[in-house]
């Protein structure tokens, strides 16, 4: 049986495609950037490989000029909306890639008010990380991924603040010239959901796609999906 190949689009960290690596799937990451951690690696731009026949893409676009958070900087400093737009249509060209099925993953911004919006919105503390940081899924042909592992937040001042938040609600991280890369790696326990929930469903389409003599194309769609 062939295996099933995914593509971890704008990765450096390679904390998705290990995921996929330790549950057997042939996984590999693309990003501009090195790996930071030794694994499959494409080293340069994802529409260099993006019709090498792939049966799943999770795509990580850099979120600098479309999170909501950095938005209001486009009326202050020139040049900068026009960024937002190459952004957008480097979201775009990812959605409409060759891929059969496909999970973008993004911080609330413009991607929903501009091209559409997310199928489903998670939380880390959803899959057993002691954190929160709303990230949009937008899906095609894949189901909305279950929660794992409920993290309950402490509370404070009757409002609700998790392992990374300080108690004014404002992420506890330090500056450091790191911090960008530390901030955008995908937890733990969301990488480990991608890997066992798309990863099996996708390879279980992909076995009866094959065992019917056929290629593995979108079938139907499940409760959720775009």
């Amino acid at each position: 049986m062939t295996s099933t190949r995914v593509l971890v689009a704008c990765e450096y960290s390679g904390r998705v495609r290990d995921a996929f690596i330790a549950q057997g799937f042939d996984a590999v990451s693309c990003d501009l950037l090195p790996t930071d951690v030794p694994g499959p690696h494409y080293e340069g731009d994802v529409f260099d490989i993006i019709n090498d026949g792939w049966d799943l893409m999770i795509a990580h676009p850099p979120c600098t000029y479309l999170c909501s958070s950095g938005l209001h900087w486009n009326k202050r400093v020139p040049g900068r909306a026009e960024q937002t737009e190459e952004a957008l249509a480097f979201v775009q060209s990812l959605m409409q890639a060759p891929i059969g099925r496909i999970a973008i993953e993004n911080p609330i911004g413009c991607i929903s008010s501009r091209i559409r919006k997310p199928e489903q919105i998670i939380q880390p503390w959803q899959f057993g990380d002691d954190a929160s940081k709303a990230t949009c899924l937008w899906l095609k042909n894949l189901p909305p991924l279950i929660p794992t592992g409920i993290v309950e937040p402490r509370i404070v001042n009757g409002k609700k603040r998790w392992g990374n938040q300080t108690d004014s609600g404002q992420n506890k991280l330090p500056p450091s010239e790191d911090r960008w890369k530390i901030r955008s790696t995908t937890f733990q326990g969301v990488a480990d959901a991608f890997a066992s929930q798309w990863g099996d469903w996708v390879s279980a389409k992909h076995i009866l796609a094959t065992s019917a003599g056929g290629r593995l194309e979108p079938i139907a769609k499940p409760d959720g999906c775009a």
